[in-house]
């Protein structure tokens, strides 16, 4: 116990099966290091009790963090999440080669980096529970896309057209029960067998994404933030819960730009030499950052511009009335909803009152419609 009470910080490096330990002392001194096997529960429960409490954990924001910082949590101890692409950065600029052993050293160490500019936000497990849920009905729907296509693809190799926008819509949806179930379509007996099973894959799929969305929607009206960002135009259900999972608590963000930034929706640029007064070059927005909280805001973008003037104005002011540039035009205006969200901003937008934006052809889509 008095070689455990040495211990002032700990770095773990997880895996699947087990994780990598390398305790320091109070002088950065390695004090130990061991293997943590994560097979046995109740084992790995009692190590990490015999661990200092209070003692800060680094861990790597690597699959399976998750679970593993709940159990930290229990033992009493403090975990943190550390950023992998900053953590391969400064191994490399070391240049350390990179194992388990090495890793968990580093880890260990970087709690004596200040400012501490390697962790990350670790969130806590109702945000967590929402970004299952989100990364369940997203799952869903590409499965759906993937069995869509299928039928379109038994329909192309045995020649049969049709005159439907959207084969998946009522009058689309009759058109191909007629096929399955009528001898004369031109369609062999396999061919009406793979179609059948399809559309009945399909169904239930359709089922599964209308449950999720019906609890997306359960779980948005009990939360203050929820029923605010529904206020906002194109914003449906669907993003907004998107929105809610992907941005956790948004009182974390120091302001609309830090949010922004988050939401990859900032613009950069990649200059150097003097400024010659002309455009900059090479302006993009970010690249590390929430992927899919860029896509929401991007699609309620869309709505937003047919419904609201305000964001209208942005669009045509960004792309001369819809003549150039408008997917830049579309980032402005997911940029300045976002912006919209932050919570100083939103207070003041919502007691215009403004209905919530239509929910646009894709987002039905999307929700099972």
């Amino acid at each position: 116990m008095k070689r455990r009470a040495k211990v002032s910080q700990i770095g773990l490096d997880c895996h699947r099966k087990f994780s990598k330990v390398s305790a320091r002392d109070s002088q950065g001194q390695i004090v130990w290091r061991k293997r943590l096997e994560h097979r046995d529960r109740e084992v790995l429960r009692r190590e990490l009790g015999e661990w200092p409490k209070g003692t800060p954990v680094m861990l790597e924001g690597t699959f399976g963090w998750g679970w593993l910082s709940d159990e930290l949590l229990a033992a009493g101890l403090e975990p943190h999440l550390v950023s992998s692409r900053k953590l391969g950065a400064w191994r490399k600029a070391r240049g350390l080669v990179k194992t388990d052993r090495t890793d968990a050293d580093l880890l260990s160490e970087l709690w004596t980096q200040q400012p501490r500019w390697w962790e990350v936000w670790l969130p806590p497990p109702e945000v967590r529970d929402l970004r299952e849920w989100l990364r369940y009905r997203m799952t869903l729907v590409r499965l759906q896309t993937g069995l869509k296509n299928r039928v379109h693809a038994v329909l192309h190799r045995h020649g049969v057209m049709h005159d439907y926008s959207d084969l998946f819509a009522p009058q689309g949806r009759r058109f191909l029960t007629l096929l399955v179930g009528s001898p004369e379509a031109p369609l062999s007996k396999s061919g009406r067998a793979t179609l059948k099973g399809y559309l009945q894959l399909l169904e239930h799929l359709r089922r599964q994404i209308a449950q999720a969305t019906l609890e997306f929607r359960r779980q948005l009206v009990r939360t203050p933030e929820g029923r605010r960002l529904r206020t906002l135009p194109g914003i449906s259900w669907i993003l907004a819960y998107t929105i809610l999972a992907e941005v956790g608590h948004l009182e974390r963000f120091a302001g609309a730009k830090h949010l922004a930034s988050y939401s990859l929706l900032a613009p950069r640029a990649d200059e150097t030499g003097e400024d010659d007064g002309q455009a900059p070059i090479g302006r993009h927005v970010g690249h590390a950052g929430r992927r899919t909280l860029k896509w929401a805001w991007i699609e309620a973008a869309h709505s937003a511009v047919r419904c609201d003037a305000r964001f209208r104005g942005i669009y045509d002011r960004r792309t001369n009335n819809g003549q150039r540039d408008r997917n830049r035009g579309m980032i402005a205006v997911a940029h300045e909803l976002c912006r919209v969200t932050t919570p100083a901003r939103m207070d003041s937008w919502a007691d215009r009152e403004i209905q919530p934006g239509p929910v646009h052809g894709r987002e039905w889509e999307n929700q099972g419609g």
